[in-house]
């Protein structure tokens, strides 16, 4: 069974990175989606709420597991017996950072393959950032992600 590895921050998961697992599920036997502790980021949820919201969004797909890990995503691929890494693309401002790191990615493990997917054009302009931002002021956010991470992004900003 060849598996995949998706790591992103998913704070919150959105309907591009949903869009991406589902890409990533029609090339591989399995998808390891998994939440990453980024020491640099002050995330809006909690690693678990984070793995619960995927959990969430992804249970009517097929072979598809959601975990977390802290530390080089190379070694987590390695843990999981990933054969690669999944890494999406939004727009040319992305490839950049996206590029250096499959290069680091492969000079510490050489045997795993980062593969770039694009999502649908419709979710080019959608991120993380974005979603929380619309939700902090009250604003709609049924059309970005998915209805649990619509509660919660609710439950949250009614504190």
């Amino acid at each position: 069974m060849r598996k995949v590895l998706y790591p992103g921050t998913f704070d919150p998961v959105t309907n591009g990175h949903i869009d991406i697992i589902n890409r990533a599920r029609e090339m591989f036997d399995g998808v390891i989606v998994t939440v990453a502790v980024n020491p640099t980021k002050t995330p809006l949820f909690s690693v678990e709420e984070r793995v619960e919201m995927l959990r969430k969004s992804v249970a009517d797909i097929d072979n598809i597991t959601v975990d977390s890990f802290d530390g080089l995503v190379v070694d987590h691929a390695h843990e999981t017996g990933a054969v690669g890494i999944i890494r999406g693309l939004r727009a040319l401002s992305d490839f950049e950072y996206e590029f250096q790191m499959a290069l680091m990615n492969r000079k510490l493990a050489g045997d795993l393959t980062t593969v770039f997917l694009i999502p649908h054009e419709k979710y080019t302009y959608l991120n993380s950032s974005i979603v929380r931002n619309l939700a902090s002021l009250n604003s709609d956010v049924s059309d970005f992600v998915p209805p649990v991470v619509v509660e919660m992004l609710k439950s949250k900003f009614s504190k």
